[in-house]
């Protein structure tokens, strides 16, 4: 093959039409793409023990050997699908990488989010024959969109970055695009191969060719929700949308006072609510479920509002995170994680937390096991996404700067007093700040905690350290 590649990627996200595109791929003489090979749940596709001879733990341990093993075959172009939660270690290389092809698949995103949500519902992902096609209808979920959207367009502006700077070119196809058989054609020989646009053939078939208002029960709601969103940013090319701030929905205000509350997570949120609510009085209800939109009206219909969130020392912090999303056997892409800590990561957890083998020395080494990882992880050295509970603290604040600032940014240590002045401000009386409850989980960390501990939690969230000016974790505090 006569090409100036010595790879390829296809970025895409799930439900873009990415199967399709693999197949057509694998049907061009020469070309070879091995699914989705950095995906952290598994290599290549579901079942599938290695490519090329590199397994999973290989992959894990190090995946520039797979990306080495990709590049290097002889007899032609191989190549992978690559979403924006994989592997995150690899996708510096092949950005900057000008001998990998980009190849840039999109898709309407309210299309491929309602089709994310009949596939989650009916669990087919692939169709190939029309008889076993299955039917669902989809509920559209205004702040879960905004989620997808944020996600897709937050990926798409870092390739797009990625290749102005390196002056690099894509290649880049619609999701419509799939069935035009001289794109496809066009793919091919940009690729250096050659393909006859009348030798593709559809081996999978659409799964929901029908309207939006055929595959959504709430077509209505669905209709009027995204008036709230900007409807010319959507019918533009989805690469060159705006970026939109991904908390937003988390974020609290008071119904009676301007006051509104931007939690990191893994904090004391429960404690910060429940003042709220008491310096609201009774009968009232906190507001949340902000989108931009609503929340912009708020902060313009409350002058004289104030902001605040709350850090929390990082090793409580990291140790309640361990203890309620990993440590207790949850549900959702947390037991996914656990099961990989437990693989790939060598944390011994129980497979019930209450299992009496597991003392106080287990605990201990399996904290310390997950405070290990957690470095690695926000180090990008992991295949595991950094989590916003156990992201550092100044991360999530300057994610918070996507869209405002907090005025106030208390330490949980502060807040018998710095709540009370807070309402005081407000012109509401000095509500002292709820009784402290035993914590389960601090009482735990306390019977563990040692210098040793510290010194992992720092190597973990050095600039936690540095910028707020934690010093070591004391139990009596």
């Amino acid at each position: 093959m006569a090409s100036g590649f010595d790879l390829f990627v296809v970025f895409a996200e799930m439900r873009t039409g990415s199967n399709l595109l693999e197949d057509y791929l694998n049907q061009i003489t020469g070309i070879t793409c091995h699914g989705e090979a950095f995906n952290p749940n598994f290599i290549g596709y579901p079942n599938r023990d290695d490519i090329l001879g590199i397994t999973q733990r290989h992959r894990e341990d190090n995946p520039d050997r797979l990306l080495r093993a990709i590049r290097s075959q002889t007899d032609g172009l191989d190549g992978f699908r690559y979403f924006h939660d994989h592997d995150p270690r690899v996708l510096a290389p092949i950005l900057s990488d000008p001998r990998c092809a980009k190849i840039i698949l999109t898709r309407n995103p309210l299309d491929s989010y309602i089709s994310l949500k009949i596939a989650r519902a009916t669990d087919q992902w692939k169709l190939t024959n029309v008889k076993n096609r299955k039917e669902a209808q989809a509920h559209f979920d205004l702040h879960e969109f905004e989620r997808h959207l944020g996600k897709t367009q937050s990926f798409q502006l870092e390739i797009m970055r990625a290749l102005q700077v390196t002056g690099q070119s894509a290649f880049y196809i619609g999701y419509d695009d799939l069935h035009d058989t001289e794109i496809l054609s066009g793919l091919a020989r940009w690729l250096g191969a050659d393909a006859d646009p009348d030798g593709f053939q559809a081996n999978l078939k659409p799964q929901n060719p029908q309207p939006l208002s055929d595959k959504v029960a709430n077509f209505g709601q669905m209709d009027a929700a995204l008036r709230t969103l900007d409807r010319f940013d959507l019918t533009r090319t989805p690469n060159f949308e705006p970026r939109r701030g991904p908390v937003v929905p988390s974020y609290v205000a008071c119904s009676r006072y301007p006051l509104l509350y931007l939690p990191i997570r893994s904090g004391p949120e429960d404690k910060i609510k429940t003042w709220m609510s008491t310096l609201d009085g009774e009968g009232s209800d906190l507001l949340g479920d902000f989108n931009q939109k609503s929340l912009r009206g708020w902060l313009q219909d409350n002058p004289g509002h104030q902001r605040f969130t709350v850090l929390r020392h990082p090793l409580a912090r990291a140790h309640s995170t361990f203890c309620d999303k990993i440590l207790n056997t949850g549900r959702g892409s947390y037991a996914k994680i656990r099961q990989q800590l437990i693989r790939f990561h060598g944390l011994d957890l129980p497979d019930e937390p209450n299992d009496p083998a597991y003392d106080t020395r287990a605990h201990k080494t399996a904290f310390a096991g997950f405070l290990t990882f957690l470095r690695s992880n926000l180090n990008g050295q992991t295949s595991i996404r950094a989590d916003a509970h156990w992201a550092s603290q100044v991360a999530c604040l300057q994610g918070m700067s996507e869209f405002c600032l907090p005025d106030f940014v208390l330490r949980e240590t502060e807040l018998p007093t710095a709540l009370p002045q807070m309402a005081n401000r407000l012109g509401a009386p000095a509500l002292p700040a709820p009784h402290d409850e035993s914590d389960p989980n601090a009482d735990r960390l306390a019977q563990i905690h040692d210098r040793h501990l510290d010194k992992l939690c720092r190597d973990a969230y050095p600039r936690d350290y540095m910028m707020f000016g934690f010093s070591d974790y004391d139990p009596a505090v």
